[in-house]
């Protein structure tokens, strides 16, 4: 019986020994530091090495850059999968606009071949006409079919640059709006905490609704890592 207490002491003080190290309070606004061993020196060297602060993230960066390059500022936000969606956005007007510039410089030249022809009487560049703007059996429109689809060609390309400068715009406000969100505080503990509340008027008699917001100064709270 007197062996078994010895060592049960025997362990009970073996285990306090093996816990005799440091302990961190860390909360929001200050951090502690405890040593269950005072007689023992620290460096504050070591204090420092022991805590590392990450660095803030911030969302002027972000939206700097997908000013710059398109995607930049979600890849900072490390939100990879946006990005070939951005991409992929971007390239439809990219498409549109090449396709739609590529036609109206046809039926820009079509036009003006056409127009020497039958006005000026000039039949030098008619036989330069691309084949894509003719009918399948090689003949020329008339004049103002290609005077009409040189001018929606041109107003398609137009709108093409618009829609890829709303995109580029569109990247870098979620870029912006993501990035001030990525160190919002989700929890329970919030500085402000809104309720509704249902109530009968006494002067009209008729059923309202408010609305009450109670604004808090956010509590510290401390957090036990044991080193």
């Amino acid at each position: 019986m007197k062996l078994l207490i010895f060592i049960f002491f025997l362990s009970v003080s073996c285990g306090l020994k093996a816990q005799n190290g440091r302990v961190v309070l860390t909360g929001r606004d200050t951090t502690f530091h405890l040593s269950s061993d005072t007689s023992r020196n620290t460096s504050p060297a070591k204090d420092t090495a022991a805590i590392k602060h990450k660095p803030p993230h911030l969302a002027r960066i972000a939206t700097r850059r997908s000013a710059i390059i398109p995607g930049w500022g979600q890849a900072y936000n490390r939100e990879y999968w946006k990005i070939p969606i951005i991409y992929g956005a971007l390239a439809i007007p990219t498409y549109t606009f090449l396709y739609n510039n590529l036609y109206y410089k046809l039926t820009k030249f079509a036009y003006n071949a056409e127009y020497d022809s039958v006005v000026l009487g000039i039949n030098t560049y008619t036989s330069q006409i691309d084949p894509r703007v003719r009918y399948s059996n090689g003949a020329l429109l008339s004049i103002d079919d290609y005077q009409n689809y040189r001018n929606q060609f041109r107003k398609n390309r137009d709108l093409s640059v618009f829609w890829f400068l709303i995109l580029w715009g569109l990247n870098v406000a979620d870029a912006c709006v993501f990035g001030n969100l990525k160190d919002f505080d989700v929890s329970s503990d919030l500085s402000m905490h809104m309720e509704t509340n249902f109530f009968l008027n006494p002067v009209s008699k008729l059923p309202e609704m408010g609305f009450v917001f109670n604004f808090k100064k956010p509590s510290p709270k401390v957090k036990l890592i044991e080193l």
